[in-house]
């Protein structure tokens, strides 16, 4: 097959002796057997996207590395000594459960290290979250987890955390990665200076442990926190680290673990994608939580930033939430007991994303805060926090079944999520009720909103370019119509504009541009499109929704609404 010169250039500067014997054994072996894998592993460099940056491991400027890795690390190096010219830099560094995620957590050390930069290392894996605690904690300059989130086996990534605990955001981000382009691989300094290296865990892991009790604990019995009956499985990820010994901190004691999940294992041999947005990630839990009679289940991805939720219904049948509906009743329940407590003054905030559920400005608008909504990601909620100190942060989440509860931690975080939807769980029981009635009411008394994700996987370069190439297709092309309901607005966030398609007016958008396009319908629908930041995917997210007078409502009202988002994936082209 023909490869283009350019991929031929970057092969053969990584055949030059800047780069290992085993490497380059690789890169010739690819040569001969597999002219197309070797296309691929070099035909652009890995990209930070929404939540760092991910990929396959390999050789090659496309794929997770120690020399990709070691060049990211070495600009950011450069950069903290221009940024913080006469301080001793810090920096803290975990990783999760997967394949090379501690040898790369290494090396990323060793690296910093060479440049003269402290390092706190944990030396076993760690939940992201606690990386992103460990941060301020520490008071570092920066942090960086080695993780590739939910991604398959084959995968991992770099995530970069700065002083506030918060990802990297614009216009710092591409700061960083210009210095990383213009470095040669030459430059990257690989040997470290030990001296400079401190493992951290014990006190890490008990002040983070102290923390979260103290965030997300409400007022909840003893009794009440005993009688929670929890099935939980770390679906063979970084959260049994934590989890349980911060449920256990708390007072719940009946919290039941899926042993055959409960191993940290980068193979995920127990499941088919270790993302708990995957129903059947969950089916072990589920069949505990049966066996048991359990109360709630949960289920964390490998980092364990992200959570999957199961309540039981009307029925006594264990049925999944999504993120939006667990981020709601996270969400109404800390804004009930921060007005009990006197605590909502005007001056506070919640936070959501552009593709969450509307609810949640429902939710504010109820209780008199703000809601700050932003691109895709946590590190857009953790910049609102930075950006708006006369504002106190309550909790925030975003679909894709994330939850922040408070300022302590930056990022998406599981192990005070479920936590706090714990709380939630025994508090409901205790008074004879249950999570599940708990979310119905809020229906009732907000609207009735239902959501539903399609997404779809677009592999290579083909892959990318067919993503691409739909996107430009929809923003050139704007449908007027949809089942039957104008297209009232088209939001594209890539142009910054937003178009009333009715008067024609046109509004600049002031969040940071992003390849986000939005249709608002007439009856209050709401269609994104989005290519994925770290997968290739796109990912096409729906929200319906209708005012209800009574829970008795709910289940002929949950018949329209999913017809009408039926109806609209149809119209669309999209099954």
């Amino acid at each position: 097959m023909h490869i283009e010169q350019s991929i031929l250039d970057k092969v053969n500067e990584w055949l030059t002796p800047t780069f290992d014997d085993k490497t380059q054994e690789a890169i010739k072996e690819m040569m001969t057997s597999s002219p197309k894998d070797l296309e691929e592993s070099f035909y652009k460099n890995l990209e930070f996207g929404t939540g760092g940056m991910r990929g396959i491991m390999g050789v090659g400027t496309n794929r997770i590395n120690k020399y990709t890795l070691g060049k990211n690390t070495q600009g950011l190096s450069d950069y903290l000594k221009k940024s913080f010219p006469k301080e001793q830099l810090k920096v803290a560094i975990a990783y999760d459960c997967r394949h090379n995620s501690d040898t790369l957590g290494r090396i990323v050390a060793d690296v910093f290290s060479a440049n003269g930069i402290t390092v706190y290392l944990f030396s076993d894996m760690r939940p992201t979250p606690e990386l992103s605690f460990a941060v301020k904690h520490l008071n570092c300059h920066a942090g960086i987890v080695l993780t590739a989130s939910h991604n398959p086996p084959e995968y991992n990534g770099y995530k970069v955390y700065w002083q506030d605990g918060g990802q990297l955001v614009p216009p710092q981000d591409g700061e960083i990665i210009e210095v990383i382009e213009n470095l040669n691989y030459s430059e990257i300094k690989f040997e470290a200076n030990e001296s400079l290296i401190h493992y951290v865990d014990e006190a890490v892991d008990e002040a983070f442990a102290e923390s979260t009790v103290k965030n997300a604990s409400f007022n909840t019995s003893a009794s009440a926190r005993e009688n929670l009956r929890i099935a939980y499985t770390s679906l063979h990820g970084t959260s049994i680290k934590m989890v349980p010994k911060v449920l256990e901190k708390a007072g719940y004691t009946d919290v039941n673990i899926v042993p055959e999940q409960a191993e940290p294992n980068g193979n995920f041999p127990t499941v088919k994608s270790p993302n708990p947005e995957e129903p059947e990630a969950l089916t072990m839990a589920l069949a505990l939580a049966d066996k048991i009679n359990a109360d709630i289940v949960f289920g964390t991805d490998p980092d364990s930033d992200r959570l999957g939720v199961a309540v039981r219904n009307n029925e006594g049948k264990m049925i999944l939430l999504n993120g939006n509906q667990t981020m709601v009743v996270m969400t109404h329940f800390l804004l009930e007991e921060w007005r009990k407590a006197g605590k909502i003054t005007g001056k506070e905030f919640i936070g959501s994303t552009i593709v969450s559920t509307p609810m949640m400005l429902e939710l504010a608008s109820g209780f008199d805060v703000e809601c700050k909504v932003g691109l895709t990601g946590f590190k857009w909620i953790a910049k609102f926090i930075k950006d708006f100190p006369e504002l106190t942060f309550i909790g925030g989440g975003e679909e894709s079944f994330g939850f922040m509860v408070g300022d302590a931690v930056r990022d998406k975080d599981a192990v005070g999520a479920i936590l706090l939807m714990c709380e939630i769980a025994a508090q409901a029981k205790e008074n004879g009720s249950s999570v599940y009635d708990y979310l119905q009411q809020m229906y009732v008394d907000f609207g009735f909103y239902k959501e539903y994700l399609i997404s779809l996987t677009k592999k290579g370069i083909e892959g990318a370019n067919e993503i691409k190439q739909m996107m430009i297709d929809m923003r050139d092309n704007p449908v007027s119509e949809i089942n039957g309901q104008r297209v009232i607005m088209v939001e594209d966030y890539q142009n910054s504009t937003a178009k009333n398609l009715l008067s024609g007016e046109i509004e600049n958008l002031t969040i940071p541009k992003s390849d986000v396009l939005i249709y608002y319908l007439e009856d209050g629908s709401k269609i994104c499109a989005r290519p994925s930041g770290t997968e290739p995917k796109i990912k096409f997210y729906f929200s319906v929704n209708c005012a209800i007078d009574s829970i008795n409502d709910i289940p002929e009202a949950e018949k329209q609404l999913d017809q009408k988002i039926k109806n609209i994936i149809a119209e669309m082209q999209l099954n």
